[in-house]
């Protein structure tokens, strides 16, 4: 039933099978990855594709295996753009050191941050509030259910919505994922 209703463009149905399987496919990518505000943003980039692809998945004969299958590429394409990303990114830190002062470095990160934050400002306060508490502070969704007296399945909701929007934002503006602008961040601290 909640399949049917995913498949027909219903949130309700899309939340759903987010509370079924968002465990089991964090625990999935978490074995990838070792970091849990990377497993965090992959799981929810796995169910934003899902999402976004919903109207091609009327001839999966097994939700649960795409699903992982899905999970898995995703996780590992990630790593590769990550992988790469920084091996360049240090190549050309390395290779232009002499022409880059860490003035320039401090302002490109500035940058970084100044879109994020504009596109974070975007979003609702309650949202902002628990993207921030989430990432910035490392809280994890539980901690921050507990702390805002509201449910883990309203932290997760609102997460999934910020990162659909950050998503969303950063493939619109610099036409990479947000993994790859989180990974550029880490390079430039």
């Amino acid at each position: 039933m909640l399949l049917q209703q995913f498949l027909a463009g219903d949130e309700n149905g899309f939340v759903g099978l987010y509370e079924i399987y968002n465990r089991s496919i964090y625990n999935f990518i978490i074995k990838y990855v070792s970091s849990i505000p990377l497993a965090e943003d992959l799981t929810q980039e796995v169910f934003i594709k899902i999402w976004e692809n919903r109207l091609n998945l009327h001839a999966v004969e097994s939700f649960k295996a795409y699903l992982f299958i899905t999970a898995r590429n995703h996780t590992l394409n990630s790593l590769k753009v990550v992988f790469r990303s920084e091996a360049a990114i240090g190549e050309v830190i390395s290779g232009f050191a002499s022409l880059r002062n860490s003035t320039e470095e401090d302002l490109l990160h500035k940058d970084y941050i100044f879109f994020l934050n504009k596109t974070l400002s975007e979003l609702p306060a309650r949202s902002r509030e628990i993207f921030k508490l989430c990432r910035e502070e490392g809280k994890t969704y539980d901690e921050v259910a507990k702390s805002l007296n509201i449910s883990r399945n309203a932290v997760k909701n609102h997460m999934v919505h910020s990162m659909k929007v950050l998503s969303s934002s950063v493939k619109k503006e610099f036409g990479i994922s947000v993994t790859v602008i989180i990974a550029v961040l880490s390079v430039f601290k």
